[in-house]
């Protein structure tokens, strides 16, 4: 069976009530993306990080999966090739309808980063400047476990080799605008794979693509998917 790899994008979450990325204005939820998605605003303010990233978190844990989740999750399950979901999202929604081959490129929101000795830990609750780490034991050097401007995204070296031998790529729900997830689509066609793109718009990147999707995730994936597997998706 054909390798695939999937990469999803805010407007995957976004029906499930999660915020997109940031407004057309450049603000990320009535902030400076400088001030709240930078290592150098982190530093400026640590007190204003920790509270827009708490808020973040406690509304992540409102919401639920939506159909599009829950068909990538069962498109997992029935797939008998080689089979990778790479997220740009933060949440966790992807896990909670099931998906288990995932990487988040962007870092975790439920998830925090000790500074002092690099451990990575499971958070739900709130983070500050006396939130202490359980590893090292260390305190104020909790941050969140995002991957900020300026920042490599993670396991970049794992998709590129899943990329690279992919004989097909989805592409759902990116504004086509973030580097390098951007770029996904180049490695997969000149590696040989069919690139299909699904989105409520046509993006920058469109005419890469072989193929196109065009109208809400929840419906055009749970489309494709059913298409797809058997039996259907109902």
């Amino acid at each position: 069976m054909p390798n695939i790899v999937v990469l999803t994008g805010a407007g995957v979450s976004a029906e499930s009530g999660v915020p997109t990325f940031r407004d057309s204005n450049g603000l990320w939820e009535g902030h400076r993306i400088e001030e709240v998605a930078t290592p150098e605003g982190f530093a400026a303010d640590p007190v204003l990080v920790h509270q827009f990233y708490n808020l973040r978190r406690a509304a992540l844990q409102t919401v639920a999966p939506n159909t599009a989740h829950q068909a990538l999750a069962a498109l997992e399950r029935a797939w008998q090739g080689d089979f990778l979901l790479v997220t740009q999202n933060v949440d966790d929604l992807h896990e909670r309808a099931g998906s288990q081959q995932l990487i988040h490129m962007h870092g975790e929101l439920l998830k925090v980063r000790c500074e002092g000795c690099g451990a990575v830990h499971e958070w739900t609750g709130e983070t500050g400047l006396s939130s202490r780490c359980p590893a090292c034991a260390g305190v104020g050097q909790l941050r969140p476990h995002i991957v900020w401007f300026g920042e490599m995204p993670f396991e970049m070296d794992r998709i590129f080799a899943a990329l690279e031998q992919a004989d097909l790529f989805l592409s759902i729900g990116t504004s086509g605008q973030v580097y390098p997830a951007a770029g996904f689509v180049t490695t997969a066609r000149a590696a040989g794979a069919h690139c299909i793109e699904l989105n409520a718009n046509r993006t920058e990147i469109s005419a890469a693509f072989h193929e196109h999707r065009i109208g809400p995730a929840s419906i055009e994936v749970a489309r494709l998917v059913a298409e797809w597997i058997e039996p259907p998706l109902r």
